[in-house]
């Protein structure tokens, strides 16, 4: 599980974008961080991954505080996946080769026998397995992104605006596919998203944020009927 107290950041030396936010996500929960644009979802995403070195604050996954680990680390030894809204797949490469790098900490037969996992859960994988991503269709590629980020077997996925750029019907399906990798791989999920009601769907809590700060959290059925939700996530501030 992830905790994260206090988080302070920003790109600007003395220009905080995160004021202090706190949140957690369960081992196997879907959490959505929403808010208006320039609230600092992304940020948020990327000061927990460790794209961006908090100024205060802990960002801790099974009690132990990562906040200060770059990306790469945690990503192969604290079993964090991370997929960005844009650049997420390899367009030269086919899928497989895609999933293969996905894996390449991993010995030969054990990356063979999850990709062969993976094709099984997700047979648009298995469909396109020689297909270069490029050719793909935007929710192909983002389930081609959603599976390589899963070859190493994470505990935690952080995932930036999975639907971005994607059809209502594209949507659905990869909101189903999340739904559906949180039961099988047993893990946690946070999201950030623009697209509140389909992203409170499939959550089972959800954050949304104000210029830099949490301004209302709880259970997503609960948020999606909440008229203080709708006031905050449509009077906030834009960027």
């Amino acid at each position: 599980m992830i905790e994260v107290d206090g988080l302070v950041a920003g790109y600007t030396p003395g220009v905080d974008i995160l004021h202090g936010v706190s949140l957690s996500v369960g081992a196997v929960e879907i959490v959505s961080i929403l808010g208006p644009n320039g609230c600092g979802k992304s940020t948020l995403l990327k000061a927990i991954a460790g794209f961006l070195l908090p100024r205060t604050g802990t960002v801790k996954l099974q009690g132990v505080d990562l906040a200060r680990e770059p990306v790469h680390r945690k990503v192969r030894l604290h079993g964090v996946g991370y997929v960005p809204q844009t650049d997420n797949v390899f367009g030269a490469l086919t899928v497989r080769e895609n999933l293969m790098l996905g894996g390449q900490g991993m010995s030969s037969f054990p990356r063979e026998a999850r990709i062969d996992e993976l094709c099984e859960q997700y047979p648009v994988l298995r469909r396109r397995y020689r297909t270069p991503a490029a050719a793909l269709s935007g929710g192909e590629r983002q389930i081609v992104s959603l599976a390589r980020a899963l070859m190493p077997r994470p505990a935690m996925l952080l995932l930036d605006e999975p639907s971005a750029g994607l059809s209502p019907k594209m949507v659905d399906e990869v909101f189903d596919a999340i739904v559906r990798m949180r039961d099988a791989e047993h893990i946690g999920v946070l999201m950030v998203e623009q697209n509140a009601i389909e992203a409170l769907r499939i959550s089972d809590r959800g954050i949304v944020l104000t210029m830099g700060r949490v301004a209302l959290e709880g259970p997503a059925r609960a948020l999606l009927d909440s008229d203080e939700m709708r006031r905050l996530y449509l009077g906030g501030r834009a960027a």
